[in-house]
């Protein structure tokens, strides 16, 4: 393929199992869910007995060297970002990595050997993002596959079908298609293009049929920089007391703030350089994102990941999935500033309303916003008014009762 630029990608699944992988080389690894059952384990772990679904303590009496921990899902998300951010600074700068596990580059054959050694991952090399997918499934870790343009049929004839879920078939479809005695994607193209819609479902039926009759995903978008935002302090000596990681923690959220122009944050990342090698932990975000709040979940995830007891000679904060806020503005630009507000009013005068924030973070609908009259200011009850979520007592209601009934004869008065 000469210095030519293809599709690379690079596999790194699942991500959680390989994100503990590489924390502890060598060591049998286990990821467990929030019920302290193993979810995925390694190589190493598998071939001493430890199983998916066992409990942790199970897990350990088979493999003592066992190393089983609970990754949470914005801590996997921050740390696949930071990958992300590295493969876009070393390697190309058309990256995509939308999917944890599975990253797109846009590479030359030399980068993708660089790649591969460099993560030590299976990496596929095509002229297409499907192709370089299927490529990477049959790659051994460290290697590249590379497909040929004119090898590309000889080489979807011997795809196996459990890799055909990178073409999104699902494993229900793969199960039934074994069954019938199909070993690989070449007998699945024996099939016409209605009977693999028949049996495969309309939907994965006609993707699969885009994709035999060369409808492919050729270019990476290029990677936007900046999706993780840093900040560091370095110690001359070691941290050791509450106090000291408060002020440093004080220092460097508004360095953070300030480069956040605006945006939200959905994860913050802390990692801790200490004796003992990088201790990290992740917490999800809610908005509003201030100092004080920042350094308050900052100090409760460096606690949790106990990093302070052994001296930390270096802090790091990290602010990840940044976004920009969604917001809604008015029904028109300028209201006040056009005429037809005038003309509106002028025949309409109840028609236009604007809502008052009372408290926005409070739990009953009706201490959240009002409606007030748009000229007047007052509190206006209407169709849109939040009800009330108390319900008066019986002689409060049978006085709100006589009060109708004494409203009503009024009225009717000469």
């Amino acid at each position: 393929m000469g210095g030519r630029t293809l599709t690379a990608c690079v596999l790194l699944t699942p991500w959680p199992l390989e994100h503990v992988r590489r924390q502890h080389p060598g060591v049998p690894v286990a990821v467990l869910g929030e019920d302290r059952r193993v979810q995925q384990a390694c190589p190493l772990a598998r071939a001493a007995g430890v199983q998916a679904g066992l409990r942790g303590s199970a897990a350990l009496s088979r493999c003592p060297e066992l190393h089983a921990e609970v990754v949470p899902a914005p801590e996997a998300q921050a740390v696949w970002a930071e990958l992300l951010e590295q493969l876009y600074a070393r390697f190309s700068d058309r990256v995509d990595g939308r999917v944890s596990g599975a990253a797109f580059l846009t590479l030359s054959a030399s980068g993708a050997r660089d790649l591969a050694s460099a993560l030590h991952a299976p990496v596929g090399l095509a002229a297409s993002r499907e192709l370089a997918h299927l490529a990477a499934l049959g790659a051994p870790p460290g290697e590249v596959r590379a497909v040929d343009s004119g090898a590309e049929q000889a080489f979807l004839h011997l795809t196996p079908l459990a890799h055909l879920g990178a073409l999104g078939v699902p494993l229900s479809s793969l199960e039934k298609l074994h069954f019938l005695g199909l070993r690989d994607l070449g007998g699945l193209m024996a099939w016409s293009a209605a009977q693999r819609e028949a049996f495969l479902g309309v939907d994965v039926g006609k993707r699969l049929n885009r994709f035999l009759r060369g409808e492919r995903t050729g270019a990476v978008e290029p990677y936007r920089p900046g999706q993780i935002l840093e900040a560091a302090l370095a110690f001359d000596l070691s941290l050791t007391e509450p106090a000291q990681v408060d002020a440093a923690l004080r220092d460097l959220m508004p360095v953070l703030i300030a480069e956040l122009r605006g945006r939200l944050a959905a994860t913050l990342t802390v990692h801790a350089d200490t004796l003992g090698g990088r201790l990290s932990a992740t917490r999800a975000l809610k908005w509003p994102l201030d100092p004080p709040g920042l350094t308050r979940v900052a100090g409760l995830a460096l606690h949790g990941a106990g990093a302070l007891p052994l001296g930390i000679d270096r802090l790091t904060v990290q602010l990840g999935g940044l976004a920009h806020p969604g917001r809604m503005v008015g029904l028109w630009a300028g209201l006040a500033e056009l005429e037809v507000t005038k003309t509106v009013l002028g025949r309409f005068p109840q028609a236009l309303v604007r809502v008052e924030w009372l408290d926005p973070w409070a739990y009953a609908t009706d201490a959240q916003y009002a409606w007030v009259d748009w000229v007047t200011g007052q509190v206006r009850p209407r169709d849109l008014t939040p009800r009330q979520s108390w319900t008066p007592r019986p002689a409060v209601r049978r006085d709100q009762a006589v009060q109708r009934v004494l409203a009503f004869f009024e009225g009717q008065g000469p």
